[in-house]
């Protein structure tokens, strides 16, 4: 899956300019991050699009995970709760983490 800044600025309903660029580029970066050390994932899980049963599919769960990470840090960019950004993406990937311990 690739997150795109053109789909997150659509996504966050933020028009073109180099200021808001220059805010969601690290935040989408940070959502990646976040999403793929919640679910336990390998270090290309976005590189490539997420295997379910032996078929190349986009995870919409892992897709909503990450918008929904985008758009949390983009709106509480000065006041963000880390703890309870990171329980709700553990709550939505629960389906999806690697069993590690």
């Amino acid at each position: 899956m690739k997150l795109t800044l053109s789909d997150a600025k659509m996504f966050l309903r933020v028009d073109s300019s180099d200021e808001d660029e220059a805010v969601i580029i690290p935040i989408i970066e940070t959502a990646k991050q976040l999403v793929k050390d919640v679910a336990r994932a390998e270090e290309d899980f976005f590189d490539a699009d997420y295997v379910a049963e032996e078929v190349k599919e986009e995870n919409p769960v892992v897709k909503a995970a990450a918008y929904h990470a985008i758009a949390y840090l983009y709106e509480h960019r000065e006041t963000a709760d880390m703890n309870a950004l990171t329980l709700q993406l553990r709550s939505m990937l629960f389906g999806v983490r690697e069993a590690r311990f």
